[in-house]
């Protein structure tokens, strides 16, 4: 290169990004605004040592970033990147940080666990856990908080059953992933929640050392003890399962029934339809903007033209799926939610070798959710005014912290 070429970082307008306290589940603004008139942009946000970072939002542009080899999760490990909180949630060992082939060494342990058969054999078990659930609430009468009743212990449950969590264990676990996955505890809190949810996955595997089993934490044990993984990389893939397992899956489903709920038609053509459920589902994840700004960023390991633009070696690259999902150029009337698109899919579970191993767990576990609710309540309606739900803040996933129902 030329040394009296500009660098393009030095020639850009900087936005600063501080993506908290949006209402309900507004798209966020300066997503909206980069997509449609910077779609690979300079953005500042609170945390990190560095000043700022590289945001792509156009779908094959955050396609590129997120499965080409030239970008990077290993390198991020050391470095201070600019950020949206001020600690790490993700461990450094595990998938979070790797790349291929560590990624796929990691990854083909996983999905012995993750197979079409053991989704299959979860599902009757998820069943009936969410009609028992819904059971216990009928049974108390309206009115009804969602989130206690349904949203919160069913996605722990499920993927309990999944890792092999005993029955007894469960309620212990229940606030731990809330505190991890929030700034607004802070640090230290969110230190001592991982610290005490790592203990107990120790103590889990290794209760495992010799079994036959084929929930995650036997499996996992297992290749510990093959040597095809660490010690430390078998508690950090079952705590990342854990963890989000629980949290996010809960978040998302609160967000889809409160869309149904806003949106009456939606629910009543899918108690009209209930055969559109799936694609119901999946229109759901691409619509809903569940999470607050970004997640982990690439780094750069050469320079790479993304979008027109040049992004130095070294440089942070974060790329959205919320917006990639909002892309006019792949999805016709993105703001529109149709049950009835096909085509191109959503980006909401990521894409390339760090797309979401849960993707299917997620997808079954909102499917029985909204199918129990959409039957046995035909009036399922909020009790009280929208505008008096709360919502929660400073956390890296948007959702309701309360959901209260009639019927």
């Amino acid at each position: 290169m030329d040394n009296n070429t500009a660098d393009p970082a030095d020639t850009v307008t900087v936005r600063a990004w501080a993506p908290e306290g949006l209402p309900e589940l507004t798209f966020d603004p300066l997503l909206a605004d980069v997509l449609r008139e910077e779609p690979v942009a300079r953005v500042r946000m609170p945390f990190g040592q560095e000043r700022d970072a590289w945001l792509v939002t156009r779908y094959q542009d955050v396609r590129l970033v997120t499965s080409d080899p030239r970008f990077s999760r290993s390198a991020l490990i050391g470095r201070e990147v600019n950020g949206m909180m001020a600690h790490r949630v993700a461990a450094t060992v595990g998938l979070n940080y790797a790349d291929p082939p560590e990624h796929t060494r990691l990854r083909k342990v996983m999905t012995k666990a993750f197979t079409g058969r053991t989704m299959k054999g979860l599902r009757p078990r998820a069943e009936r856990t969410a009609a028992k659930l819904l059971d216990a609430m009928e049974e108390a009468g309206p009115p009804a908080d969602l989130v206690a009743h349904l949203h919160g212990p069913f996605p722990l449950a499920v993927v309990s059953d999944l890792l092999g969590v005993p029955p007894e264990d469960r309620a212990r676990l229940a606030d731990w992933p809330d505190v991890i996955l929030s700034a607004g505890p802070g640090p230290q809190s969110s230190e001592a929640a991982k610290e005490r949810m790592r203990q107990y996955i120790v103590d889990l595997l290794a209760s495992r050392a010799h079994s036959t089993d084929e929930d995650l934490a036997s499996v996992l044990a297992r290749a510990r003890d093959a040597g095809e993984i660490s010690d430390a990389e078998a508690v950090s893939l079952a705590t990342a399962v854990l963890v989000s397992g629980a949290h996010a899956v809960r978040n998302n489903s609160a967000n889809m029934v409160y869309m149904l709920l806003t949106r009456p038609e939606l629910a009543d053509r899918l108690r009209a339809e209930p055969e559109l459920l799936p694609a119901a589902v999946d229109e759901l994840l691409r619509h809903i903007p569940h999470r607050n700004g970004v997640g982990l960023p690439r780094i750069a390991t050469e320079d790479v033209e993304v979008g027109g633009v040049l992004i130095r070696r070294g440089e942070a690259v974060y790329a959205s799926y919320l917006a990639a999902n909002r892309d006019p150029d792949v999805f016709p009337e993105p703001d529109t939610v149709d049950f009835g698109r096909g085509g191109t899919a959503h980006l909401s579970f990521g894409h390339g070798p760090h797309h979401c191993i849960g993707a299917m767990l997620a997808r079954m576990e909102s499917e029985v959710m909204l199918a129990e609710l959409l039957a046995r309540f035909p009036k399922l309606r909020l009790a009280g005014e929208r505008a008096d739900i709360a919502w929660q803040s400073k956390g890296f996933i948007r959702g309701p912290r309360e959901l209260p129902v009639t019927w």
